[in-house]
C-alpha cells in the first residue's frame, strides 16, 4: 500500500502539521485530514528520491514555464510550499515533475527553496539558486523568478540562433563529403579499369584521383580510425586547462564564425551578471557564476581577472580591456556603469544591442557561407570529373591526329 506524505494547517489556526499515511489514494488522506478538522497544504505520494538529470528530460522551455507559473502564483498570495504542490501536480513534464515534488518535501522539513533547488544541480543551475536565495533574502521572490524567466528565454534564443547558424554549413559538408566518397568508391574505380584495359599515359591530375580512389578502397579503416584518433586527442586537450584556453583562443579568431562566437558570448557575459546583480546578488559572486557560465575558457579568465580586480579595491573593466576579447564600446560603457552607480542597466543595454548584433552576425555568415560551400562543393567534385575526362580527350585527340 503506497505511503502518503501531507502538510496542513488546523482551521482554528496555528502551525502547519506535516505527517504520513499509509493508504490507498490521495482522497483517503484528503478525507483524514477533513475529519481532524485539518486544512490540506499539499499531499503527495511518497517515493524513493530520485536524481534527474537535464539530458533526461527537463527542457529550458520547461523550466521557463514552471519559472514563470511559480512567480505569477507567488505574487497572487499563494504560499510557498502550496504554489509547489500546484506545481507538481500540473506539470506534463514526468522529470520536472520528480523534482518539483522531492523540493516540495525539503521545503516541507524546513530548508530554504534556494537550498532545495540546489539539490538538483543539473536542473537548475547556480545562477538560478543564487537568484532564487537574493530573491528570498530581499522579500523579492516574484520579481526574482520573472526576471530568471526572462533571462533564461533570451539565453535559450540566443543559443538557438547559433545553432541554426551552423545547421546549413554542415549539411553542405555532410553532402560534399558524401559525394567524394561516392564518386571515389564507385565512380572512379570504372574510369580506372578502362584506362588500364586502353594502356595510355594518365595526366597527374587523374593519376592523383585514381590513387586516392585506390588508398580510400585499400584503407579506409586507417581513415576512419585516424579521425576518431584526431577527434579524441582533441577532446583530451580540450580537458586540460592549457589546452581548452588554446582551443577557444583558435575558435575566437575564426574568420566570420570567430565574431559570431565573441558577440554571443560578449551578450551572454552582460545579461548574465547584469541580471544578477540587478537581483541583488553580490558583484563578486556575480562574477564567479558569470565566469562559469561563459563557455569559453579565453571570457572565463578574463572575468575571474575582473573578479580578482573588484576584490583588490579596483575597476571591471580594466582586465575585460586587458584580455583584448571584449570590444572597446563594451569596456567603456561597463567602466561608466561602474562610475554612475547604474551598472545593472548599463548590462542589460548591452546585452539587448549585442543580440541585435548576434542577429546580423548569423545573417552574414549565412550569406557567405552559402556562395563559399557551393564554390568548395563545385570545385572539388568538378574537379574529380574533369580529371577523370582529361584522358578521354587525349584518346580523341590522338584518333583525330
Amino acid at each position: 500500500m503506497p505511503k502518503f506524505v501531507y502538510s496542513a494547517r488546523p482551521a482554528t489556526g496555528g502551525d502547519i502539521q506535516r505527517g504520513e499515511l499509509e493508504v490507498k489514494s490521495k482522497e483517503e488522506v484528503l478525507a483524514y485530514l477533513h475529519r481532524q478538522k485539518l486544512i490540506p497544504v499539499s499531499v503527495r505520494q511518497k517515493d524513493a528520491g530520485i536524481t534527474i538529470q537535464f539530458g533526461s528530460g527537463v527542457s529550458t522551455r520547461d523550466i521557463v514555464i514552471f519559472t514563470r507559473q511559480f512567480a505569477t502564483m507567488i505574487n497572487s498570495g499563494l504560499p510557498l510550499v502550496q504554489s509547489l504542490d500546484i506545481l507538481a501536480e500540473q506539470t506534463e513534464n514526468q522529470a520536472l515533475r520528480k523534482v518539483i515534488q522531492e523540493v516540495l518535501y525539503d521545503v516541507e522539513s524546513g530548508n530554504t527553496l534556494a537550498d532545495a533547488l540546489g539539490k538538483h544541480p543539473k536542473v537548475f543551475t547556480e545562477l538560478y539558486v543564487n537568484m532564487v536565495a537574493a530573491g528570498e533574502a530581499g522579500g523579492i521572490l516574484d520579481t526574482i523568478l520573472l526576471r530568471l524567466a526572462t533571462f533564461l528565454e533570451k539565453n535559450d534564443a540566443l543559443v538557438r540562433k547559433i545553432k541554426g547558424a551552423m545547421i546549413y554549413p554542415a549539411v553542405i559538408f555532410t553532402v560534399a563529403i558524401l559525394a567524394v566518397v561516392v564518386l571515389l568508391v564507385f565512380v572512379i574505380p570504372t574510369f580506372q579499369n578502362m584506362f588500364e584495359s586502353a594502356g595510355i599515359p594518365l595526366p597527374l591530375p587523374t593519376q592523383l584521383v585514381i590513387n586516392l580512389s585506390r588508398f580510400l578502397q585499400g584503407y579506409w579503416w586507417a581513415l576512419g580510425a585516424g579521425v576518431v584518433g584526431l577527434v579524441f586527442l582533441i577532446r583530451q586537450t580540450y580537458q586540460t586547462p592549457a589546452g581548452r584556453l588554446a582551443i577557444d583562443k583558435v575558435l575566437l579568431n575564426l574568420p566570420i564564425l570567430g565574431d559570431l562566437q565573441r558577440k554571443a558570448a560578449v551578450a551572454r557575459f552582460t545579461r548574465t551578471l547584469g541580471t544578477l546583480v540587478s537581483s541583488g546578488v553580490s558583484i563578486l559572486d556575480g562574477l564567479e557564476i558569470t565566469a562559469k557560465t561563459a563557455g569559453n575558457r579565453v571570457i572565463h579568465d578574463a572575468v575571474m581577472g575582473s573578479r580578482a580586480s573588484i576584490a583588490g579595491g579596483e575597476t571591471i573593466s580594466g582586465p575585460l580591456k586587458e584580455s583584448g576579447v571584449f570590444p572597446p564600446m563594451v569596456v567603456q560603457m561597463i567602466n561608466v556603469g561602474e562610475q554612475t552607480g547604474g551598472l545593472d542597466e548599463m548590462l542589460t543595454k548591452i546585452a539587448d544591442f549585442y543580440d541585435e548584433e548576434v542577429d546580423a552576425a548569423v545573417e552574414a555568415l549565412l550569406a557567405a557561407m552559402e556562395p563559399i560551400m557551393i564554390v568548395v562543393l563545385g570545385v572539388v567534385v568538378g574537379g574529380m570529373i574533369v580529371s577523370m575526362y582529361l584522358p578521354i580527350f587525349d584518346m580523341i585527340n590522338a584518333v583525330q591526329g
